[in-house]
């Protein structure tokens, strides 16, 4: 799988783009690329799937993937400040679904807070702009609004798997 894979699929954003994300993101994983994949990541749940599409059985939304790849890169991998991306992503979205995918990006800055603790806020940010980061209630109730059915669910099992010891 490469770029050129997910590029070929031009501006579908459904289930055919969706698992070419996802395959994707999982080979940048084997290739050593964890900030990549979770992007590819990101892109996948991005997606403009209606939560009842097949793909979905088999390929959730990348909750515990987005927790795996966090908790399994290695010292020498450049994986960023995983919280500050998704501070950045859920603040400054746009285009399709935008309010959608502003709520998944603040699902995984929650799942970035507990894996990565030590990682800081862009307090820059947060000052100049007054944004508030949200609490978990918070997320869990757009989500409700927007997401998949049973999306909620599958985000507090991964909040529960990123609180667990590795």
């Amino acid at each position: 799988m490469t770029a050129a894979s997910v590029q070929a699929l031009g501006e579908d954003r459904g289930p055919d783009f969706y698992l070419a994300a996802l395959k994707y993101a999982q080979s940048l994983w084997l290739q050593g690329f964890p900030a990549r994949a979770i992007l590819l990541m990101n892109r996948a749940m991005g997606c403009g799937l209606e939560g009842k599409e097949p793909v979905l059985m088999q390929w959730p939304l990348p909750y515990f993937g987005m927790v795996w790849v966090l908790r399994n890169c290695r010292p020498e991998q450049f994986i960023g400040n995983p919280r500050r991306h998704w501070q950045h992503l859920a603040t400054r979205m746009s285009g399709p679904r935008a309010e959608l995918r502003t709520w998944r990006a603040w699902a995984c800055w929650r799942i970035a807070c507990i894996v990565r603790p030590d990682d800081p806020a862009d307090e820059k940010q947060i000052a100049e702009e007054g944004v508030r980061e949200p609490g978990e209630e918070a997320i869990a109730d757009r989500l409700t609004l927007l997401g998949h059915p049973g999306e909620v669910a599958l985000w507090r099992e991964a909040l529960e798997y990123a609180g667990e010891d590795p």
